[in-house]
């Protein structure tokens, strides 16, 4: 971009999204101070976009910045792909390591799934060789209203309806509240070229049918905003999440106690809580003892026994079972 030139909006946006992520970053690490960043780059619009506002705005704040492009092999001449991606992230003055990863074909939850496990984890053993306290993602907002939607869709609760985090541990996502549109945009003004991965325009994906066939049709029957409504939906159920964690964590430990091959409960402790509570509990207590995830009908059983009680039998759950035993409901392991 010409000096002359005024700046892009668009980049202007993009890049003062960056700069509050990794200003954020530096003020929750400041005794060990941040070092390094890893910046995942498939060479997309949303990623090249991040790559280059990361380029532009690490060097101020003294951070080492790497670009991770993560090949999965999954398609034919990724490896080129890849290596373009690794020439551009040199060209804006980035460090560039092209990682190749082995996706299971044989994930339980289908390869969009086994992709993302085998991305992350490539992305997190390169951030610990580098001593890197972040790895920024390039998710959108869309990207966003699109998991909302799906979730929706999936009767998934609301731990899915809460969509992606802006930050989660080490993972960072500074462009979660800038528009799809806006990073292409940033490519345009900026004079990249984005690669545009089929994938992402494959209807045989579920994510791909949202974006381009459900959210049009939404926004044009329902009006423009559909998709920044869906966000703050997600944010404030969030919001709402971290307050039943924190009255979880302020009142399990008054409620549970060890028994025999598992842990128990008190029913009249359960009982006296709201239903979203007592649901939540009894979710955090089969997760965190036996690392399971009940459904919300497999939650609902449980709870009868609080307040529904008829002298029904022990509840079958997910490598545990609940049972009744005068005054609490116990969980052992089946």
């Amino acid at each position: 971009m010409s000096p002359d030139r005024p700046l892009s909006p668009a980049v202007a946006e993009v890049r003062l999204a960056v700069r509050r992520a990794l200003t954020a970053l530096q003020s929750q690490d400041a005794a060990a101070g941040v070092a390094a960043v890893v910046v995942a780059l498939s060479g997309g619009a949303d990623s090249l976009a991040l790559a280059a506002a990361t380029a532009f705005e690490t060097p101020k704040l003294g951070i080492r910045a790497v670009a991770g492009i993560v090949d999965h092999g999954l398609q034919e001449g990724s490896a080129d792909v890849a290596a373009r991606a690794a020439a551009v992230a040199e060209a804006l003055g980035l460090e560039a390591r092209v990682l190749r990863v082995s996706v299971d074909a044989a994930h339980p939850d289908g390869p969009e799934a086994a992709a993302r496990d085998a991305r992350y984890a490539t992305l997190d053993a390169l951030a610990d060789e580098l001593g890197a306290s972040g790895i920024l993602l390039g998710h959108t907002l869309d990207d966003q209203a699109e998991t909302v939607l799906l979730g929706l869709a999936r009767g998934s609760g609301a731990a899915s309806l809460q969509g992606m985090a802006a930050s989660s541990g080490r993972r960072i996502r500074p462009l979660l509240g800038v528009r799809r549109a806006t990073t292409r945009a940033f490519c345009a003004a900026s004079g990249l070229e984005p690669w545009d991965d089929p994938h992402n325009s494959d209807p045989a994906f579920a994510r791909v049918r949202v974006r381009e066939r459900v959210l049009p049709v939404l926004e044009a029957e329902l009006g423009p905003g559909v998709a920044e409504a869906l966000a703050r939906t997600a944010e404030q159920l969030r919001e709402d999440a971290d307050a039943f964690r924190d009255m979880i964590d302020e009142t399990i430990e008054d409620i549970v106690e060890h028994a025999e091959a598992g842990i128990s409960v008190s029913v009249a402790a359960l009982a006296a809580n709201p239903a979203a509570l007592r649901n939540r509990i009894i979710r955090h207590v089969v997760a965190s003892e036996f690392h399971e995830s009940l459904t919300r009908s497999q939650t609902l059983e449980v709870a009868r026994l609080v307040t529904d009680w008829s002298g029904q039998g022990p509840v079958d759950l997910p490598g545990c079972r609940a049972r009744r035993a005068g005054g609490r409901i116990e969980f052992t392991a089946s």
